[in-house]
């Protein structure tokens, strides 16, 4: 079963990681199917498309597009799925909705991806619990490559490009190369900021 220029997909484990253990209780962390905030990213490759090469194959675990596993009420107040169900746990997942795949236990950036950890905002003088438009590049690219800056690389980047995964219980922000705009000289008082909800335990 292949589809000619979609990815097929499943969920990892479920459609949405709003479940949170705390000692011997779960507790829901939230009760709206529409809110996108916790609807799962992660899913496990079913079958390639037939029209191109790549190097993502049947069985790989991979972060995408929030959208596809979301569920929706239309204006009859009827509860729909998105427009990238197939059938039974199956979706379909265009090539630019795949953002990191994993291979080896390691996780590999799709195209022009990356992704960046924020630090925490240690001035007295603000109320900010993180720096803004500045972190730790944790998974970089080719072309972030060719232009000197790797993983470990303290960054900077374009306001408004925080978009939220949890990767190995780490919160880190996915972008694309273009919205690394500057490498900075490490001053040894940056802390990497990780909230404690992003654990699974």
């Amino acid at each position: 079963m292949n589809s000619i220029y979609d990815f097929i997909i499943t969920p990892k484990n479920s459609r949405y990681n709003n479940e949170k253990k705390i000692g011997n209780k779960t507790l829901i962390t939230n009760t709206s199917i529409e809110d996108h905030k916790l609807v799962s990213k992660n899913a496990i490759i079913v079958s390639v498309p037939l029209a191109y090469s790549t190097v993502i194959k049947p069985g790989d675990e991979v972060m995408v597009h929030h959208n596809i596993f979301r569920r929706w009420y239309d204006v009859k107040g009827k509860e729909r799925n998105s427009g990238q169900y197939f059938k039974e746990h199956l979706y379909f997942c265009k090539p630019n909705q795949i953002y990191l795949y994993k291979r080896d236990s390691k996780w590999l950036a799709v195209a022009n991806r990356c992704f960046i950890k924020p630090l925490k905002d240690n001035n007295v003088l603000t109320r900010d619990i993180e720096q803004k438009n500045i972190g730790i590049l944790k998974i970089g690219n080719s072309s972030l490559e060719a232009l000197g800056i790797n993983p470990g690389d303290l960054v900077g980047c374009k306001p408004g490009r925080e978009w939220e995964f949890i990767i190995d219980d780490q919160r880190l922000y996915c972008m694309k190369s273009n919205d690394i705009v500057i490498k900075y000289e490490y001053q040894g008082n940056e802390e990497e900021y990780n909230p404690s909800w992003a654990c699974s335990s």
